[in-house]
Formats: structure tokens, C-alpha cells, sequence
């Protein structure tokens, strides 16, 4: 007798997505964690001092808030006690000389920091997103739709009468221009350039890659739209509510449950999973995994004799930069030496879109960059439950981080003759880290309680799924993207055996729908 109607193997945020969908619609949901606890790349935890709660990787819930997973789900969320923290302004960045921009929700307040920044900036800015807002039906359907299916084929159709074909013709070149090529025609202030040109980091793209201004242009509107949201109280809440709403719903979640083989029946399609330890576990109507591909067909097909074409597929699967985690625990809030910095979201330190461009390249040749991009969160200012009252944390990310070491671009920390990362290698980059960070706050050194830092090693340890670090499940250029991901050969989150499904991205939500 099966367990249950579809298994789900991992639990990440697509995971929780497709099970809280599926439950919702009436599905008897299994998911199984072979961790001790559910959320992925979602962990919360006291890691530098006892009162002090640190989100460990993901923090910010902006693009979830924008989706329509939380369309659909945030009303049963929030009666389980999801509750968001917002700041006014979610973003900024800093340059090295002190000069720095802040983006905050309000267009007004916008348009006029970005004019006195350089004179039409801020006019540029507004018809930016403003043309974002009107294309965000069609945007947010290629980018969170089912590429290869009838009811993209239609969107796309409708647009093409809507704008001609060579209107949509025009529309696709635009959107696979580059960040660079966005702001460097667009805004004349380098300061203005430097607030956007980090974000692409968030998406495992860079400034010149293809589409990545298209994207970074999404993330604008989006932050001056939803803003740069965390859970408040840490957020494991969100995870809670996800159980929750899980088990509301007859869903069942198992821990410690370490999958190690999918079954096939006699017509090669999935049946159900096997543990380690050999417990077999049957499914009704199919098993979705949100792993890796050499998680899924290296390890858990591995009992499937696969095609040739997959087979050189998943060899030559690639995995993009790591990314590198900074928490501290600090006696009082930090005393920005520019004062407007005090209460924003996530704030950038970086030399500007030359500097992301120059560290990004050197991660992606296995470098430590001499001047990484920085990305300092301040969850106290938005959340003050997260430590105790009057003192403060920080939340810092590091999206250019190489997986495998092959040098040093300041030529200062020895690279490890096997490439891996170590202990004295991730506090030696984390001392080049705070020390940017300490030459933007007042007396900083002395207000530091305790420090924690995650090298892309110690990441991969906490979740099998992050590759040498890599949060995005593998490398995000078109090549491997969109219709092309996984494989060249992928449609949509379908595999080679007959209900097996693959999930990551958005499409937790795209496979639960199907599935109706």
C-alpha cells in the first residue's frame, strides 16, 4: 500500500512549495529530509552568542514575496504565523571614498536622489521600472512559467499580436542585454551604477553576462515594490508555518530520512524510494526530488540505465561561484560613518560596476578577490526581537566566493595545495572582509562581540545541494538556463522515468499546479 499520493525528496523552499500545494489541493504528501531539520538553504540559529539569532544563509524574502507560490499561499502562511519585518529603504551601497546611494519604496524619494546624483538619473530610473511594471505580466510568465507547454506557447502568441513580431523581436534582444550595458547607457553617476550592479551577483550571474540586465532590472522594481522583507523572529518561522500548513493539510514530514535510490516499477516508471538502511517507501502517483542532477541521476537513478544524451548531459553539468557567509553579534548597532545607512535592508560595499565585474571575474577563475562585493544585512534594524535589546547582528554575503582555490588576487593569503578551503584560508578572507567592512563604521573592531564565518566548504556541508557553495543548483548562464535547464534536452521539471519529477528554481510551484 503506498504511503502516500507523491513522495517528495528534500525540502527546500520549492519542496515546501509543492507540498503545500499539492496538500492544499486534496494530495497525500510525504517529504522526506535527510537533515535533522527542514528549509534548505532556510536555517536559523544562535552561532556567535547565546540571544543573538543569525538567519545561517538565505535572509531576505523578496523574490518569494513577489511570486505566486506567496500569492496563493501567504493568506494560510500568515494565519500560522508567518509575519514579515520591512524597512522603508532596502537597499543601498557605499564606495570605498564614502560617497553612497539608498533606494528606498518611495518613487519620489528616488527620482530626486538619483537627479542630484547626476542630473536625468533619476528620470531614467523611473521609466526603467515604470516599463519593467508594464511588461510584468509577460516577464513574470517566462520567468516563473512552464517554457515548453500550450499555455506559454499562447502568452507568447498573444504578445506577438500585441506587439508585432518584430515588437517582440525587439523585446527579447532587449532582454538578453547585459548589466553593464543597462547602466553604462542608461545613468550617468557611477554611485547610481554601483547601487544595481551587485544585485546581478544574487541572481549567480555577472555584469556581462547575457540577460543579466533584464534581470537586474526585475530586482530593481521588485525592491522598490516589496521592499527586502525578513521573518520576523528568524526565518525558521516561515518554516514552521510551512510544517504547519503541511500537516494541516494531511501531509506528513519525515527527518533523518536519507534517500538513496528512486524505485522504478516494471514499465520504468517511479513507484516510490528506498532509504538508506533499505526501507522502501511506495508512492500512488509519483516522486519529485529537489536535489541536484548528479544528486538525481548520479545517485538516485543509479540503478536506471540512462541514455547517452543524459549521460554526457550530467557530465557536463556546471556548477557556478560559491558564495562565502559573515554573521556578527555586535554590542550596539553599528555606527555607519554615513548616517543614512543606519536603517537599510542590505547594503552593498563594493568600487563600483567595475569592481563587481573585476571580483566576480576573479572568483570564476578560482581567485580570492582582492576586493570582494560585500552584501551587509542589518536584520535588528528591521527585526529587534533577532538580539538582545540595544545590541545589533549583521548578516553578511559574499556572492563571489571560488569554489575550488587557485590563487590569491592580492597575493596575500597562500592558496591550499589541494585547492579546498580551510579554516585558516576562510578566517584570513574574512579578515579582509571585515577590515572593508570596518573602514565604513565607526570603531567597529571594538564593538564586536563574536564572529561566525561559512566558507562555500562549510556550506556544502550543511547542504549537499550547494556544490562547492553554489546556492543556485548550478551555473545560471542562458546556456543553462530557461529552456536549457537542466539539460539542452529538458522540458520543463519532467525526467526520463514516467512520474518522476525534478524541481528546483520556481518550479515547486509550476510542478504542483500541473499536478493539479
Amino acid at each position: 500500500m503506498a504511503a502516500a499520493d507523491y513522495i517528495i525528496v528534500g525540502s527546500g523552499i520549492n519542496a515546501l512549495v509543492a507540498a503545500a500545494l499539492l496538500g492544499r489541493r486534496g494530495h497525500e504528501v510525504l517529504l522526506l529530509e535527510r537533515s535533522d531539520r527542514i528549509g534548505g538553504c532556510i536555517r536559523t540559529e544562535e552561532i556567535t552568542a547565546p540571544g543573538f539569532v543569525h538567519d545561517v544563509m538565505a535572509t531576505t524574502f523578496v523574490l518569494f514575496v513577489t511570486s505566486p507560490a506567496y500569492a496563493e499561499l501567504g493568506p494560510e502562511l500568515e494565519k500560522r504565523g508567518l509575519v514579515f519585518a520591512h524597512s522603508p529603504t532596502p537597499t543601498a551601497v557605499v564606495l570605498p571614498d564614502g560617497r553612497h546611494a539608498v533606494l528606498s519604496m518611495d518613487r519620489k524619494t528616488n527620482v530626486a536622489a538619483f537627479n542630484q546624483l547626476a542630473a536625468g538619473d533619476g528620470a531614467h530610473f523611473a521609466a526603467d521600472v515604470d516599463r519593467v511594471g508594464a511588461d510584468a505580466p509577460f516577464l513574470f510568465a517566462l520567468l516563473g512559467g512552464s517554457l515548453w507547454s500550450r499555455a506559454m506557447l499562447k502568452i507568447v502568441a498573444r504578445e506577438a499580436w500585441r506587439r508585432g513580431l518584430r515588437g517582440l523581436a525587439s523585446f527579447f534582444g532587449d532582454a538578453l542585454g547585459t548589466t553593464r550595458g543597462w547602466l553604462e547607457t542608461r545613468y550617468q553617476s557611477d554611485v547610481v551604477r554601483a547601487l544595481f550592479a551587485p544585485w546581478v551577483l544574487h541572481t549567480g550571474l555577472g555584469p556581462e553576462s547575457a540577460y543579466s540586465g533584464q534581470i537586474t532590472k526585475v530586482i530593481a522594481f521588485a525592491l522598490e515594490v516589496a521592499g527586502a522583507p525578513i521573518v520576523k523572529g528568524g526565518a525558521r518561522n516561515a518554516l514552521t508555518a510551512f510544517e504547519r500548513l503541511i500537516r494541516d493539510h494531511g501531509g506528513e514530514i519525515i527527518l533523518g530520512a536519507d534517500v538513496e535510490r528512486v524505485l522504478v516499477d516494471g514499465n520504468g516508471g517511479a513507484r516510490g524510494v528506498r532509504l538508506a538502511g533499505g526501507k522502501e517507501i511506495e508512492a500512488a502517483k509519483g516522486v519529485i526530488c529537489s536535489v541536484t542532477p548528479h544528486q538525481l541521476y548520479g545517485r538516485l537513478l543509479a540503478d536506471v540505465t540512462l541514455p547517452a544524451d543524459i549521460t554526457e548531459s550530467v557530465a557536463q553539468y556546471r556548477y557556478g561561484k560559491g558564495n562565502m557567509q559573515v554573521h556578527y553579534a555586535l554590542k550596539t548597532p553599528p555606527k555607519w560613518k554615513a548616517p543614512a545607512l543606519g536603517t537599510v535592508a542590505l547594503t552593498h560595499l563594493t568600487p563600483g560596476l567595475d569592481g563587481v565585474s573585476k571580483a566576480a571575474n576573479e572568483a570564476e577563475r578560482g581567485m580570492l578577490p582582492a576586493v570582494p562585493s560585500i552584501c551587509v544585512g542589518q536584520p535588528a534594524a528591521l527585526d529587534p526581537s533577532r538580539c538582545p535589546q540595544g545590541a545589533s547582528i549583521l548578516w553578511l554575503q559574499l556572492p563571489e566566493a571560488p569554489r575550488f582555490i587557485k590563487g590569491d588576487a592580492a597575493g596575500e593569503i597562500a592558496t591550499p595545495a589541494d585547492g579546498r578551503w580551510s579554516e585558516a584560508v576562510r578566517e584570513k578572507y574574512a579578515d579582509r572582509i571585515e577590515a572593508i567592512l570596518a573602514s565604513h563604521i565607526e570603531d567597529f573592531h571594538e564593538n564586536v562581540i563574536a564572529r561566525k564565518a561559512y566558507s562555500p566548504a562549510d556550506l556544502e556541508v550543511l547542504n549537499m545541494n550547494l556544490v562547492g557553495g553554489d546556492p543556485y543548483g548550478g551555473f545560471c548562464g542562458i546556456d543553462q538556463f530557461f529552456v536549457w535547464r537542466p539539460f539542452h534536452n529538458s522540458v520543463n521539471h519532467r525526467t526520463l522515468v514516467p512520474r518522476l519529477h525534478h524541481i528546483g528554481g520556481g518550479s515547486g510551484f509550476l510542478v504542483a499546479k500541473e499536478l493539479g
